[in-house]
């Protein structure tokens, strides 16, 4: 049976599937003791900014490294014993990539990840990209492999262990200094996230996190800003570009934990690093008279 609702129904079912499959695959940011996910999406848009003369980067996935898939029975981590609450058979600290009642080092609980985020890993770059014709192609692969490995670490806390880099064409003159072209770039999703304005709406949880230095607001994505379940708290932030964004991570999840009662593990996925505007140059006024 069909009712007027029904369009706008699945519509809006629609609208959340786009949503959720614009943000990419969600990454680990940091260790499993850190509890945060990123959103593949917000990390290549960093990515992007690195610059490098001579070479101009097209298209950039982000996802598991190779040893990460490979090794993956091996691990510690990854074995059933680790992911067993301390007292029950598992040495601290040997967290797994997911599931409430992994206890960590500090003797807190870890949170599951977000439906379908990655397991806590090393990951693997791969991405294409024109090179200047004038200077070693070696010379310019190692020079932007070293860019987006720094930029990875320094601006994200991504654990990055492999860089795998095609060359696509050869530029004719040498290239501009910048590590992007739209051209070759592919062209940014839709918006994903609606920003929260009013985070008491999500109660303590939300309020807390909104206030942490480097949360430009809380998003919904996945659901709710703040999602609270019996055995964890998730909560997805906007995290500012001139802030690391495991560290803000970090902070959200300080602030959820002291704010609220029950003591649920807390995770964190951030959906979008937002660029500062740049500022407009302004020739300086001039003195009256001249």
């Amino acid at each position: 049976m069909t009712t007027e609702r029904s369009p706008q129904r699945a519509d809006g079912w629609t609208a959340a599937v786009r949503q959720r499959l614009g943000l990419g695959r969600l990454l680990p940011l940091g260790g499993a003791v850190d509890g945060a996910w990123i959103a593949e999406t917000a990390a290549a848009s960093v990515l992007r900014g690195a610059t490098v003369e001579g070479a101009v980067l097209g298209t950039l996935r982000i996802g598991p490294a190779r040893e990460a898939t490979t090794g993956a029975e091996t691990r510690p981590e990854t074995r059933p014993e680790a992911l067993r609450p301390v007292g029950t058979g598992s040495p601290a600290g040997t967290g797994g990539p997911a599931g409430a009642g992994v206890v960590a080092g500090a003797g807190l609980a870890l949170p599951p990840a977000p439906p379908s985020g990655l397991p806590p890993g090393p990951l693997r770059i791969e991405a294409e990209f024109r090179a200047a014709g004038d200077r070693p192609l070696p010379d310019s692969a190692a020079a932007l492999r070293a860019a987006l490995v720094t930029a990875a670490a320094a601006r994200l806390g991504l654990e990055i262990a492999e860089v795998d880099l095609r060359v696509t064409a050869l530029l004719d003159d040498a290239a501009p200094d910048q590590v992007t072209d739209g051209a070759d770039a592919p062209s940014p999703p839709a918006p994903v996230a609606e920003a929260s304005t009013k985070a008491e709406a999500e109660g303590p949880a939300g309020e807390a996190a909104a206030a942490v230095p480097g949360v430009v607001s809380l998003t919904r994505v996945l659901g709710g800003a703040v999602h609270t379940a019996q055995d964890h708290i998730r909560v997805e932030v906007a995290t500012a570009g001139d802030h690391r964004a495991l560290d803000v991570a970090r902070s959200v999840r300080t602030a959820v934990s002291a704010a609220t009662a029950d003591r649920l593990p807390v995770s964190v996925l951030v959906t979008d690093v937002v660029e500062a505007p740049r500022a407009s140059r302004q020739r300086p006024a001039l003195p009256a008279g001249r």
